[in-house]
Order: structure tokens, then C-alpha cells, then sequence
């Protein structure tokens, strides 16, 4: 006779799916030791026009699950305003890098990595700049760990681009949003 648990157990399994259960374990952390989820971003890693040094912020990630390849990296402000503005996409990342420190865009990226152009017309990380009276605008990092290798795209790849570039490849992705405004 089956016990009540594992009845459950079946019950359970039978509508969360295969996917879903792998989807659990998947499980991918992004994160900043320079802000935490929810909270403003520091005036260093925006543009200097607004008082910044335009330096990309320290990201650390845990491992990306089993299966994973490459990471991607895109930072998109999301605020009606900015009409999804990219401030940063990163391809090929090897994926056994767990993170990029303080100031890594232009400078100290990892081996095969790729930093493309973003929407100020310039290749690697650009900060935040909102227009002034527009309130906090979201800007939200995601890292996507990929089941392939790495990517050929063009340096001038659009956000539409990169996301239709990856999709059904992404293994786990993990979002991290930082505020800022003016």
C-alpha cells in the first residue's frame, strides 16, 4: 500500500512537470556588493555629467547550473522614459567566471567575453543618467547562463537582437535591480 507521502509526492510532481523541478535547481543568484536588490545604485557607477565615474559596478553570481556553457549579461533601464535603454551587454562570459569586479567593462573583462555597444553609442558600460523630474528609474541586470559556448554577434547588436539571439539557450537567468534618479 502507498503512504499518504508519496501519493502526495506523485500528485505533486505530476503538475509541476519535469521542466519546473529542473528549473529549482537551477537556481542562480545575481547580486552587488555595491547595492542590494531594491536599492539605489551609488552616484560612483553613473555618468560623469551627474557627478559619476561612469565605472561599471562589482557583480558576483554563484554557480550556474549544470549544463551551462557561457554567460550573457545585459543591464536594461526599464522605466517608461527610457524605453528600455541598454546601459551594458556582455556575451560570451566563460561559464566558470563567477563575477566581474569594480570597473571590469573596458578593462579587466574576462577572457573571451565581448562587450557590445550599448544605447549611448559606446562599446561596454555606460551609467545611469535619467533625465532630471523623472523619478527612480529601474535599472535591472540580468545574467543568463547559456547551453552554448559563446556567440558571434555584431558590435552594434540591439537589445531585440541579443534577447532573440539567446532565447532557447538560456538554462537559468537571475535579475538584479538597482534605483537611481534625479
Amino acid at each position: 500500500m502507498l503512504s499518504k507521502a508519496f501519493i502526495w509526492f506523485l500528485v505533486s510532481v505530476s503538475f509541476i512537470g519535469p521542466c519546473d523541478l529542473y528549473a529549482k535547481d537551477a537556481t542562480m543568484i545575481l547580486s552587488s556588493p555595491a547595492f542590494s536588490d531594491g536599492a539605489r545604485i551609488p552616484i560612483l557607477y553613473t555618468r560623469p555629467a551627474i557627478g559619476g565615474k561612469d565605472i561599471s559596478p562589482p557583480l558576483t553570481w554563484s554557480k550556474p547550473p549544470n549544463g551551462s556553457k557561457s554567460l550573457a549579461l545585459s543591464v536594461v533601464d526599464i522605466h517608461p522614459v527610457a524605453k528600455n535603454w541598454v546601459h551594458w551587454l556582455v556575451i560570451n562570459i566563460p561559464a566558470d567566471v563567477i563575477g566581474l569586479q569594480e570597473g571590469a567593462s573596458g578593462k579587466a573583462m574576462p577572457q573571451d567575453s565581448r562587450e557590445l555597444i550599448n544605447s549611448f553609442g559606446t562599446q561596454g558600460y555606460g551609467g545611469p543618467q535619467p533625465p532630471p523630474g523623472t523619478g527612480d528609474h529601474p535599472y535591472v541586470f540580468t545574467l543568463y547562463a547559456l547551453d552554448i559556448r559563446g556567440f558571434d554577434l555584431p558590435l552594434r547588436t540591439n537589445l531585440q537582437q541579443f534577447l532573440h539571439a539567446i532565447q532557447g539557450h538560456i538554462v537559468a537567468e537571475s535579475s538584479l535591480t538597482g534605483y537611481f534618479g534625479r
